[in-house]
């Protein structure tokens, strides 16, 4: 593992995000290891495709229920745990630049980013002053296992001539927005969403 390889200590934990006892579990278990947790990254989600009027409630409530309600509810166990400790922290939320635009067929993930934004800035403003920080990342098209076919598609191509730096994301290209959020280098940030598109949202607004 990186982390142990770079002289740190580490632990997997595995946990459904949508379980509310696993969660207390893999608290635990953390606590156990560590102490207080006092950064969390809440990056778990699932996508969905398909037109609005064909969409299932099993379907929407599997999109919504980890992309947005987990984020909720695991944001939530850490800041009671960090406020019972007396210990300050930072709580990071992955959105998507869907949460201010939508695109054809990702009604349920939309709703859910765009739920993820308003939810950061609600509990940025409710524990900012108790210590808990909470911010978020809205990543554009970043390449990883769920998308890359997709993107290395004719479809792909015509999305990565509207990024105007030219490509599309890499993992290591949220690096530097959340080491700045979980570090004392943000600790002047609050309730914020830091979008990390290449400059596409840009170039759709003009």
């Amino acid at each position: 593992m990186f982390i142990e390889k770079a002289g740190g200590r580490a632990i997997a934990i595995a946990a459904d995000v949508t379980d509310r006892n696993a969660m207390r579990r893999a608290f635990d278990e953390a606590e156990k290891a560590f102490g207080t947790v006092t950064i969390l990254v809440n990056n778990a989600g699932v996508a969905h495709s398909g037109r609005a009027v064909e969409l299932s409630e099993p379907e929407w409530r599997r999109v919504v229920g980890t992309d947005l309600d987990a984020v909720f509810f695991w944001a939530q166990e850490a800041a009671r745990r960090m406020l019972a400790a007396g210990k300050s922290g930072a709580i990071v939320n992955v959105a998507s630049v869907l949460g201010f635009g939508v695109a054809k067929g990702t009604a349920a993930y939309a709703v859910a980013k765009a739920g993820v934004v308003q939810l950061t800035k609600a509990l940025g403003l409710e524990l900012a002053f108790k210590g808990v920080r909470v911010n978020a990342i809205a990543p554009g098209w970043i390449v990883t296992d769920l998308n890359r076919d997709y993107l290395m598609s004719e479809q792909g191509a015509a999305i990565k001539r509207e990024i105007p730096v030219g490509r599309f994301g890499e993992e290591r290209d949220l690096d530097g927005a959340l080491l700045l959020l979980v570090s004392d280098a943000g600790r002047f940030i609050a309730g914020t969403t830091i979008v990390v598109d290449g400059g596409q949202m840009v170039a759709l607004r003009g």
